[in-house]
């Protein structure tokens, strides 16, 4: 039960780490629209600080994104381990009776 309430608290502090990743970039992306003119007026640097947000935000979502795979791996292999700790427990009672 413990188990479960800290994978649900893991899960929601993801999502809501991916949910703010997803509002950055959306809104990086309509800004980039709104004020590609007013980079192009303001030079270069303006629009490199902007990839390089970009590309930054794009790589804490991969790495959300990742964490949360490990995160169901170790669920699917905890529940592996359970499966077969109970499997050995009634080989261990079928072979004593």
């Amino acid at each position: 039960m413990e188990m479960e309430t800290k994978d649900d608290s893991l899960k929601s502090q993801i999502a809501i780490r991916c949910a703010k990743a997803a509002v950055l970039l959306s809104s990086l992306k309509t800004s980039q629209n709104c004020n590609l003119r007013a980079t192009i007026d303001h030079g270069n640097e303006e629009r490199e600080i902007m990839k390089r947000a970009i590309t930054d935000l794009k790589i804490e979502l991969a790495k959300e994104r990742r964490k949360a795979k490990r995160i169901k791996l170790c669920g699917f292999v905890g529940l592996v381990m359970v499966l077969l700790s109970f499997w050995s427990f009634c080989l261990v009672l079928a072979t004593k009776y």
